[in-house]
């Protein structure tokens, strides 16, 4: 059996991001599980006028509706307060972490070996164990404290993908740009399941 991914959701701007990778991650057919911090509720209504529910089984229809992967995959919700669940046990073997968007305050709390919430213990985690987390930062423009920040997390082995699309291959629409970003998080984990146009020389 395949061990499971973790995607963590914050409260950064760009939901759009963990949509696009539950879609393609559920559709072939990965065993996610998911976890939201609380800000994530507040961009679901900023960014859509859209109320994430909190319950777990609530949640998973919420995610799989957005995403609009039905059936496929196995996907699991966590509350962002239950610091207890397993996904913040060292023992629960993973293939890694994605956090998508990222908020620059999570960024800051996991440099800072902080633990507010289930998200931030799960990436801690991660790190300690010597686990694939995947940072996908969503600022602009970057101050001096979020650079070093990032840099913490990039000494501490964490993989930065900002989400800054390319052209070269093509883009016709929003979600073009968008996957591009998903596809280029993914490749650090060495998961390859979304269609993209890669660089190909003249």
């Amino acid at each position: 059996m395949t061990k499971p991914l973790i995607i963590g959701v914050s409260g950064a701007s760009g939901l759009i991001y963990a949509v696009h990778a539950l879609k393609y991650l559920l559709a072939a057919d990965y065993t996610i599980e998911l976890v939201a911090s609380r800000a994530t509720y507040m961009v679901w209504q900023a960014e859509e006028n859209i109320r994430m529910p909190a319950e777990p089984d609530q949640q998973e229809l919420f995610w799989r509706d957005k995403a609009g992967v039905k059936t496929s995959g196995i996907l699991n919700c966590h509350r962002w307060g239950d610091a207890g669940d397993n996904i913040a046990s060292g023992s629960f073997r993973t293939l890694g972490m994605v956090i998508i968007p990222c908020s620059m305050s999570t960024v800051g709390k996991i440099a800072a070996g902080l633990s507010s919430d289930l998200l931030e213990r799960a990436a801690d985690v991660q790190i300690k164990e010597g686990k694939p987390l995947v940072v996908v930062p969503r600022e602009t423009p970057f101050s001096l404290i979020h650079l070093r920040n990032l840099t913490t997390l990039a000494e501490a082995g964490v993989k930065i993908v900002p989400a800054i699309p390319a052209w070269y291959h093509h883009p016709k629409t929003i979600e073009d740009l968008v996957d591009f970003v998903v596809a280029r998080a993914l490749d650090t984990l060495d998961i390859d399941c979304i269609p993209l146009e890669r660089w190909k020389s003249s």
